[in-house]
């Protein structure tokens, strides 16, 4: 039987901060585009991502791909970057053997930027071919210039640290330049700089953003005389596409406590699901929360001293309670203004819930949608990735966070600076002007995802329309017409 709708495969690599974008935007392929989506997520243990899986998703097909075994293709101490590029390219034989077991062909592959190499499976099975960037504009114009550039140009930024010229876009300063360009020896930087050059291969690139957050940079990728001739690929903002608030979420300990709470007293602390602190700093973090005097939720994750992204391949459902490193006595004195979690937490519930008023966050791109989908203004404390360079969007161009004065991966931060940012968010002046233009980036998110017009809306309408002339174009081939 002909199959009349759309039909498109995603891939997610693994990491939530990958598989939770891919699978919001199959859902508004299914809810407000009438395709049919298949989900294929390389599997982890991790038990974060199983419950997400478990979940009811009408019209989605989830297909877990077999995990690989890289231990024996990598450095044991090869970056997150690294392992997830082997592990994905690993991953292509089962994807292409699980394409082909489908009943009816897709139409379209959509991967994130570390399943760029299944473009090939795409092309061999005639199918389009998207990239979603499940971060910023700013983010992919470093990532598709980098390779271009000539070696005296980045020994300028890399050696003489001078801040990376983008054309048409904000300038990259070498504090925030990814960990990955640093070291041109290191498998991450030949992986990263391929993924550069094969981004811009495919026929279009979305993005988890949206015009009016992100006008200029977006601008740059259109025009040809800036960055267009890199980009090629039409780009298409269809952000901000972050988790909703569960329907059928249970009232668990966190929430029941937040309801007690005044409105919008509460910072809420988390590192998301990779973020690690070292010992110093998980006891200096603790000494400001309590010196603030400020309600406060804190997941709290065992520390792992000189490695920031030290959980990433390693979540837990947090069921072993609080252990002892945090300072002796901080959970008795915070009894009552405090709650600590361990190891997980229901973060969109929270950041939703309206005793909710600030979000110390590590500023993963999905943690930072989340916040600001919710009107909640941040302390922005990047860890790893590219959270420094979304650290400085929210801070220098947004408006809508704190930082600490040094980068938090370059130093302690002391619990006298800590006490004064939670402050500032939770009852300063200038924490009031945050929260107004964070409140505005809601509302203004809210109106790119409208089905009445949106920017967003309309973004991914283009795409879906793509899908729908190339479907009828193969089943006219296939009549002989």
């Amino acid at each position: 039987m002909q199959n009349t709708k759309p039909h498109a495969a995603l891939l997610a690599s693994p990491g939530m901060g990958h598989l939770i974008p891919v699978l919001e935007l199959g859902k508004r392929l299914v809810t407000y585009h009438g395709f049919h989506v298949t989900l294929f997520v390389v599997a982890t243990d991790a038990s974060t991502t199983q419950s997400l899986l478990k979940e009811p998703y009408p019209n989605i097909n989830i297909i877990r791909l077999p995990l690989v075994d890289i231990s024996g293709l990598i450095d044991p101490a090869a970056t997150v970057v690294t392992k997830l590029a082997v592990m994905m390219r690993e991953t292509l034989p089962s994807l292409r053997s699980a394409i082909l077991a489908l009943k009816s062909p897709p139409t379209a592959l959509i991967v994130d930027l570390f399943g760029t190499e299944a473009f090939a499976v795409a092309e061999e099975f005639n199918m389009l071919k998207y990239v979603f960037d499940t971060s910023n504009a700013w983010f992919f114009a470093v990532t598709i210039y980098v390779p271009t550039i000539d070696t005296n140009v980045e020994d300028k930024h890399i050696i003489q640290k001078q801040p990376l010229r983008i054309p048409g876009c904000k300038s990259v300063p070498f504090e925030d330049t990814l960990p990955a360009y640093l070291d041109r020896n290191d498998q991450t930087y030949i992986e990263c700089k391929r993924i550069g050059i094969e981004m811009p291969m495919a026929d279009g690139i979305l993005m988890n953003t949206w015009e009016d957050l992100e006008p200029t940079t977006l601008r740059a990728l259109r025009d040809f005389q800036m960055l267009g001739r890199v980009a090629k690929a039409p780009v298409y903002p269809i952000g901000p596409l972050a988790r909703p608030v569960g329907p059928s979420v249970p009232r668990n300990q966190v929430l029941k406590w937040l309801d007690n709470q005044p409105y919008e007293s509460v910072i809420y602390v988390s590192f998301g699901s990779g973020g690690t602190l070292s010992s110093e700093q998980m006891a200096e973090l603790a000494w400001g929360l309590e010196l603030s005097k400020q309600r406060f939720v804190w997941v709290v994750r065992p520390p792992v001293d000189n490695d920031a992204d030290g959980a990433f391949f390693n979540l837990d459902d947090g069921s072993e309670g609080i252990p002892s490193f945090l300072p002796e006595g901080f959970l008795d004195r915070t009894r009552e203004v405090g709650l600590a979690v361990p190891m997980w937490a229901p973060q969109v519930e929270i950041l939703a819930h309206p005793s909710v008023g600030g979000f110390l966050s590590h500023c993963g791109w999905n943690s930072t949608l989340e916040s600001i989908t919710n009107g909640v203004p941040m302390i922005a404390w990047p860890l790893y990735a590219e959270q420094k360079m979304n650290a400085t969007i929210l801070t220098e161009e947004l408006g809508v966070a704190v930082q600490p004065k040094t980068l938090a991966s370059e130093r302690v931060v002391v619990r006298a600076e800590i006490e004064m940012m939670v402050r500032k968010i939770m009852e300063d002046e200038e924490g009031f002007g945050i929260r107004k233009r964070v409140n505005e980036l809601k509302h203004s998110g809210e109106k790119a995802l409208s089905s009445k017009g949106g920017s967003s809306y309309n973004s991914l309408s283009q795409i879906a329309k793509q899908c729908e002339l190339s479907l009828h174009f193969q089943k006219a081939k296939a009549q002989g017409a």
